[in-house]
Parts: structure tokens; sequence; C-alpha cells
């Protein structure tokens, strides 16, 4: 049976090496930027929630790292996402890459934005 994960703590317990460094790093972009939003998990993984309403998640893969800034960030940063594998939502940056933390920087801040106006 698989244990029931609460928090981002407890969901970062269960990685190591390059994923859970940059599972950190991912975490620690978005609470420098949005040091106001709420913390949780949510479909699995860590979400944060701005006003009441979605800003960002993340998860770890063994080959990746899943961003989803639904429902307009990755529409947004169309051209700066493209040399990244994407789903519907949903981007993943290599584990043998570095992250481009300026970029979820500005998504993160976009999100912000787009949820207060």
């Amino acid at each position: 049976m698989k244990k029931e994960i609460n928090t981002v703590d407890e969901y970062l317990s269960n990685f190591s090496g390059e994923t859970l460094e940059k599972l950190k790093q991912m975490r620690e972009i978005i609470k420098e930027n949005a040091p106001e939003a709420a913390e949780r998990i949510s479909y699995g993984m860590p979400a944060y929630k701005w006003k009441g309403k979605p800003l960002v998640y993340f998860a770890g893969y063994p080959k990746h790292i899943g961003f989803y800034a639904t429902p307009n960030g990755h529409e947004h940063f169309k051209k700066e996402l493209a040399g990244y594998k994407q789903g519907k939502g949903s981007v993943q940056f290599p584990i043998d890459e570095s992250l481009p933390l300026d970029l979820i920087r500005d998504i993160v801040l976009f999100r912000k934005k787009s949820i207060t106006t």
C-alpha cells in the first residue's frame, strides 16, 4: 500500500540525487517569487495556490521535472518553452540539464499577475 503524501516535505523525501536537487530548486524559486502562495499537495504533487486559485504545480519523474502553469502560463511563454517536450498544460525539464530558473520565475510572476487582474 502506498503511503499518502500530505506535505511537500513528504513528497520530496521520496527523491534523491539530481532529481531531489532540481525539485528543491523548483520549490525555492516558487517560494521566492510567491511567498504568500499556499503550498499543498494536489493531484499527488506539490501545488501552489494564489488568492485561492491554482498558481503552478511541479512533479519529479525519473528523467524529467514536470512543471504545470495552467491555464495560461504555457501559452504565454510558448516561444521560450519551445525547446522542451510539452503536453497539454505541462512542460518537461530534463534531469540532465540545468533548470531554466529565470524562465520559471517569469512564469510564476506572470501567473500571479494573471490571477490578480
